[in-house]
């Protein structure tokens, strides 16, 4: 089972997309016309980047990130 990482979703102006980043593994994002597009693709990229390290012998982090607001609840 893949663990659950943060997915962070936004605007690109620039390249008029939805973004999908994800910041517990370096370079992972992805792309779509819509949120929930960016998303799945960005579920897609995760395991693709995931799979990578595993045949490359790199480790594969924890996910650790949690937005602001998940941390300050998590605190209280």
């Amino acid at each position: 089972m893949t663990p659950h990482y943060h997915i962070n979703i936004f605007w690109h102006e620039p390249d008029r997309c939805w973004i999908a980043d994800v910041p517990d593994l370096e370079g992972c994002s992805a792309h779509g016309d819509d949120p929930e597009e960016a998303a799945r693709e960005g579920r897609v990229a995760i395991d693709e980047w995931i799979a990578s390290a595993v045949a490359h012998g790199d480790p594969v982090p924890e996910p650790r990130y949690r937005p602001a607001i998940y941390a300050m609840l998590s605190a209280a």
